[in-house]
């Protein structure tokens, strides 16, 4: 039987599209994490549905259980860009979730498109094996690259190139113009080594970064492709953090993300039996690892800037930088980007999850047999949870108050985050702090 829909404020805004205000970066939080599915609960009455429609074409492969990858948002436009189980790249209305144009692959396409606003082109992989470049307002396609290996992560784009990584543990450069092979990287990928996932490429300020299935990380020259670091065995270190018991998993699926901390410009990367590391980004060093957080397979770095508190003459609130940590095995890790100490851990239902995604001041995470949770940011405290009739493997894609996923049923939401009205002034002080009703 198909779960029922847990709307708290019925079908709020159904004509609100992306142009809603864009809430600040407040943080939200309710201080205690139950130790049950939360859309029992449906505690905070924050999330809802706007609305929800088939999305997935009657040519699904019904072998393909997940929906993957995560949707691009086209906030001028007020277009969605969905990939999609069922070989196909959609550009949805925000409004309604109507179809603009559908463009066909020979392969499930789960990977996040990327949509470059300044040519209107959407560039995104396919398990076809290729890369393809189409047209954002009709979907005609401009060019393919065939890759040779599907390409489940998201591209990514600077001076004219194009970067991208398949399963077979290669990172190609690609003329955006044209789709010529500018040139490409390949290392033996380590069979029988690696979990389910690979690393896509992340661009620093010259050189573009990517990890592979035998636990390495390594550097390149965004121009030629050379290599500008010595290669950084990670799964080394995860067989030496295990005392001589060679761990099940070596592989390096998070795909790196590049920051500036206290000591320098550093490269984030997690190795699944390793822990989170972070790496200078000039030279491949370590600068810190957290040997607890394994199984992790999505970093984000969460931003807020120091800002007014919401009521009441309030000092300041001060801005606040976390590196989060997704892990469907040891759960959700909120961690000190400067040192890789653990602020907070939360361990959330058995299955997978998401990436976790900043929405309204809050994170929004999709599990694979749960619905979706929203959490603060700051405490890891539970805000709500639904069950929107199907489970999530997706990553949401969101802005301001509104976010876009499919779920692993080939349906296609709109989720609202209604964030709460201020608290009355006696109270304030306790409701921010956690330690209040």
């Amino acid at each position: 039987m198909r779960a029922p829909v847990a709307i708290s404020r019925g079908v709020l805004a159904a004509a609100a599209a992306l142009a809603l205000p864009l809430f600040g970066c407040e943080s939200v939080s309710i201080p205690a994490t139950p130790q049950v599915p939360t859309w029992l609960h449906h505690p905070g009455g924050t999330l809802s549905i706007t609305y929800r429609r088939p999305l997935t074409a009657e040519s699904r492969q019904q072998a393909e259980v997940y929906e993957r990858g995560q949707p691009a948002i086209d906030v001028a436009g007020r277009r969605v860009f969905v990939p999609s189980s069922d070989n196909g790249l959609y550009a949805l209305r925000v409004e309604d979730g109507s179809t603009i144009w559908r463009f066909e692959t020979m392969g499930p396409v789960q990977s996040e498109p990327l949509f470059d606003a300044d040519e209107d082109v959407v560039y995104f992989g396919s398990n076809d094996g290729a890369v393809y470049k189409v047209n954002a307002t009709n979907g005609r396609m401009l060019w393919r690259f065939a890759t040779n290996a599907e390409v489940g992560r998201k591209p990514v784009l600077r001076n004219g190139v194009v970067y991208v990584t398949n399963a077979n543990d290669t990172l190609i450069a690609m003329n955006a113009a044209t789709g010529a092979l500018k040139w490409h990287q390949h290392r033996t990928p380590a069979f029988g080594m690696e979990s389910a996932g690979y690393a896509g490429p992340a661009l620093g300020r010259d050189k573009v970064y990517t990890a592979y299935s035998d636990g390495v990380v390594l550097a390149y020259d965004l121009e030629d492709g050379s290599e500008q670091w010595p290669a950084v065995d990670l799964a080394a270190e995860a067989e030496q953090q295990a005392g001589g018991d060679t761990p099940r998993y070596l592989d390096v699926d998070t795909t790196p993300l590049v920051a500036r901390i206290t000591s320098g410009e550093v490269v984030f990367v997690g190795s699944y039996a390793g822990g989170v590391y972070a790496l200078d980004a000039e030279n491949g060093t370590r600068a810190w690892v957290n040997e607890k957080a394994v199984g992790v397979t999505e970093l984000v770095l969460w931003e807020q800037p120091a800002h007014a508190p919401r009521t009441g003459p309030l000092p300041s609130v001060p801005g606040q930088r976390i590196l989060f940590a997704a892990s469907g095995i040891t759960g959700l890790w909120a961690l000190d980007p400067n040192d890789g100490r653990t602020l907070w851990r939360r361990n959330l239902p058995e299955g997978g999850i998401t990436a976790p995604v900043p929405v309204a001041g809050a994170l929004l995470v999709g599990t694979t047999r749960y619905g979706l949770f929203l959490f603060s940011p700051v405490t890891g405290g539970l805000i709500d949870g639904i069950l929107p009739g199907g489970s999530f493997a997706m990553t949401p894609a969101a802005f301001g108050v509104r976010a876009f996923v499919v779920g692993n049923g080939g349906s296609f939401l709109s989720v609202l985050v209604t964030p709460p009205a201020p608290a009355p002034a006696d109270t304030t002080m306790s409701w921010l702090s956690g330690k209040g009703g």
